[in-house]
């Protein structure tokens, strides 16, 4: 296995999260959004790096004020339904973007699953819809089960499929999500890239300076690495893994298959797709838990089945067995006690992005 090279890390910063959220809505802003639009993005791209997926969050920020640039990404855009039945929809997102526009069609899938019990909702031809967890806890606060399947491109494919040693796929995201069994308590948010790490970690540490962890990526040779540089620095290019193997690389696939070539949305092996930005598409199936019996019954069996698994005896004393999404609100006091913490690179990116537009009011980094 080749290593990371000795790169010295890059200096971490920590910002306040209040100071953070009102300079992203100001570049976000700036680049044409409304202010309810501007709002919801930058909350978005925020609450990712609260809840520790900073991946999703504000570093992307330069890279959308670049896209709007190209005219690859169209503030004020609001999807348009290509099909809409009573509880099936499909919706084209004219490439905006994606915060705003997934908001949007998943208010459909809410009202639509809500009238008729279940809804099955389509978005392509978006830009990129950020954290899909964000989508599950909106179905998740009205009461909704709710499952969703994501692909992506963005630019050259970043995944090799199991037994391959180039990139053919996206990291495709699997989203599913379950209400709370008691009011007050939170939802269950499973919510993962099929890769071994999403490509946006990735990202992070070579901003960092830092190696990934092993069997996340292969170099150009097929050769396990752990050098994040293999994807940004050299060429030709390494690639990501799937997690869990074979297992990882299937749901991948069938990502790819469901939420691109379904939806008629864009597919990783076209070359003519990747010169577009980033273009997503999204297939969700939202369900109401009322109709499958006694809600009271379901929720008193979610909240056992979740103690019974939280019972059990840690390995390590000092990590107790946590559900999905927990880990996430964990994270997010701690960020919101602590400040947000940005490696140098991505905040000297954000800043400079932020000047670009003439934005020169610059929150406190310490």
């Amino acid at each position: 296995m080749s290593a990371a090279p000795a790169v010295a890390e890059a200096a971490t910063l920590h910002v306040e999260a209040g100071a953070l959220a009102g300079f992203v809505r100001a570049i976000v802003a700036a680049t044409g959004c409304g202010p309810e639009e501007a709002e919801e993005v930058a909350r978005h791209l925020l609450e990712a790096n609260l809840q520790g997926h900073d991946s999703h969050g504000i570093m992307l920020v330069p890279r959308y004020v670049q896209h709007v640039r190209e005219g690859k990404l169209h503030p004020g855009a609001a999807p348009t339904p290509v099909r809409q039945d009573a509880s099936l929809a499909l919706f084209d997102g004219n490439m905006g973007y994606g915060q705003h526009v997934g908001r949007i069609a998943m208010d459909w899938a809410i009202g639509a699953a809500r009238a008729h019990g279940h809804a099955v909702m389509g978005l392509r031809n978006v830009h990129h819809i950020g954290r899909v967890g964000t989508y599950g806890e909106q179905a998740a606060a009205a009461g909704l089960i709710s499952v969703h399947f994501v692909n992506g491109v963005s630019g050259p494919p970043a995944v090799a499929p199991f037994g391959g040693s180039d990139a053919r796929l996206s990291t495709n995201p699997v989203c599913i999500t379950i209400p709370p069994a008691r009011e007050g308590d939170a939802p269950l948010v499973l919510d993962f890239a099929t890769s071994a790490i999403a490509l946006g970690k990735c990202r992070v540490a070579f901003n960092a300076g830092r190696a990934v962890p092993e069997g996340a990526l292969v170099d150009a040779t097929g050769q396990p690495t752990t050098d994040p540089g293999v994807l940004y620095r050299d060429t030709p290019r390494g690639a990501l893994l799937s997690f869990g193997a074979h297992k990882g690389y299937g749901l991948a696939l069938v990502c790819e298959i469901l939420a691109g070539a379904l939806l008629g949305g864009a597919t990783a092996w076209r070359p003519e797709m990747r010169e577009r930005g980033i273009v997503n598409s999204w297939l969700a199936f939202v369900l109401d838990p009322s109709r499958f019996g006694d809600p009271g019954a379901f929720r008193a069996e979610l909240a056992a089945v979740i103690a019974d698994v939280k019972a059990s005896p840690p390995a390590d004393p000092d990590s107790p067995v946590l559900v999905a999404g927990e880990k996430e609100r964990i994270t997010k006091a701690q960020r919101l006690a602590g400040g947000v913490p940005v490696d140098a690179t991505t905040w000297g990116n954000l800043v400079a992005a932020a000047r670009s537009l003439g934005i020169n009011d610059v929150p406190v980094a310490r």
